[in-house]
C-alpha cells in the first residue's frame, strides 16, 4: 500500500504522539524522576553511537578545508544569533516573549550532524568536509552555546544567571564524554553498528522522543497549553519558515560570492542553515534546570521538522541538477 503523500514521516508522527501523550498523561513526581534518569542514559547512548559512527579518516580528510569550516561556524554561531536579535521587533509580536526566547535559543545551537551529512551525500556535496564541519559544530557548541545562552537569553528568561562553567561541565559529561568513548570503542563496535542499523535508529529516535515526552510533561503540569494561544502557535510556524528561508538564502548566495564550488556550496547550505534538536533539548534540560522547558523547545521541534522537509526537497533538486549537467556534458 502506497503511503499518502500528505502523511508526515514516522518520526514526525511519533513526535506528535509524544506531545499528545504528555498532554493527556504527563509523568509527575517519582515517575518523572525515573523518566529523567532514563532520558539521560538514552542521550548518553545516543552520543556514544554518534562517536562510534564517525570515521576519523573522513573527518581528517575534511580538516584541511578551513575556509569552508569557518564559514559554517560563522553562519551557525554568529549570523544566526545576530539575525535572532535584529529581527526581535518583528518576531516577538508574532509570538509570546517565552516563544521568542525559544527562537533565540535555536539561534545559538550547533548544527545537526547526521542529517547534515545525509543531505550533503544525497545532493552530491563535499561529504568529508560535511563530516568535519558538522562534527566540529556539535563539539564546539558544547562550549559556545552555554556562554551565549548566559549572555543573550538568561537575562530575559526569568531563570536567573546561568553558571556557564557548571553547565558546560554537565553538558560535557552528558554529550562529549559518551561521544569520545564511542570514538575509542569504534574499532570494536563499528561492525556491529553497520549490521544493526535498526537498533541504532531506535536509540537515535527513541532518546529524542523520551526527552520530548519528559520536557512536555513538565510543561503541561506547569500549564503550558493554557499559556499558549493559537495565534502564537501559528506565529511559531511562520517564524520558523522565515528564519530557515533567510539562512538558506544567505548560505547559498554567500558561498557563491565567496567563490566556493558547487560541492562546497551544498555542504555550507546543509551544515550552516540547520540546528540540532538532538543536542538542543538535552542542553536545555541542563541550562534551564528547575524551569519548565516545554515552551522553550517547542519552536526548536517545529523548526527541526521544517528544516528536514525543506532540506529533503532541496537535496533532491541539487542531485537532479547535477545529473542534468553530467548528461549535457556527455551529449557534448
Amino acid at each position: 500500500m502506497t503511503r499518502p503523500r500528505f502523511l508526515p514521516d514516522n518520526f514526525t508522527l511519533m513526535l506528535i504522539v509524544s506531545v499528545v501523550l504528555a498532554s493527556l498523561l504527563p509523568c509527575q513526581g517519582q515517575v518523572a524522576v525515573g523518566f529523567n534518569q532514563l532520558t539521560n542514559l538514552a542521550i548518553g547512548l545516543l552520543f556514544f553511537l554518534h562517536g562510534a559512527k564517525l570515521s576519523r579518516e573522513a573527518a581528517l580528510a575534511g580538516l584541511t578545508h578551513w575556509r569552508l569550516h569557518l564559514t559554517v561556524l560563522a553562519a551557525t554561531f554568529a549570523i544566526f544569533p545576530i539575525l535572532g536579535l535584529v529581527l526581535r521587533p518583528v518576531l516577538e509580536p508574532m509570538v509570546t516573549p517565552a516563544l521568542y526566547l525559544g527562537f533565540l535559543y535555536i539561534c545559538v545551537l550547533p548544527s545537526t550532524v547526521q542529517s547534515s551529512i545525509a543531505f550533503t551525500s544525497v545532493a552530491h556535496g563535499n561529504i568529508p568536509a560535511a563530516v568535519c564541519a558538522a562534527s566540529a559544530s556539535s563539539i564546539i557548541g558544547i562550549f559556545i552555546t552555554p556562554l551565549m545562552v548566559g549572555l543573550l537569553i538568561m537575562p530575559h528568561s526569568g531563570a536567573g544567571v546561568v553558571d556557564s562553567g557548571s553547565a558546560v561541565l554537565q553538558i560535557i559529561m552528558l554529550l562529549l564524554v559518551p561521544f569520545i568513548l564511542g570514538q575509542i570503542a569504534r574499532r570494536w563496535i563499528y561492525g556491529w553498528i553497520q549490521r544493526h542499523p535498526i537498533a541504532v535508529k531506535v536509540v537515535d529516535q527513541g532518546s529524542i522522543l523520551l526527552v520530548v515526552y519528559t520536557a512536555f510533561s513538565e510543561a503541561v503540569v506547569e500549564g503550558l497549553w493554557h499559556q499558549l494561544p493559537l495565534p502564537a502557535l501559528l506565529g511559531v510556524c511562520v517564524i520558523s519558515a522565515i528564519l530557515l528561508a533567510i539562512m538558506m538564502l544567505l548560505t547559498t548566495y554567500g558561498s557563491r560570492l565567496m567563490g566556493f564550488n558547487k560541492e562546497d556550496e551544498i555542504t555550507i547550505v546543509f551544515c550552516g542553515s540547520k540546528k540540532s534538536m538532538a543536542s538542543g533539548i538535552p542542553m536545555a534540560k541542563v541550562l534551564f534546570a528547575g524551569h519548565p522547558i516545554g515552551m522553550l523547545v517547542l519552536p526548536l521541534m517545529l523548526f527541526h521538522q521544517l528544516q528536514l522537509m525543506v532540506c529533503a526537497v532541496l537535496a533532491q533538486r541539487y542531485a537532479n541538477r547535477l545529473k542534468h549537467v553530467a548528461s549535457d556534458r556527455a551529449i557534448d
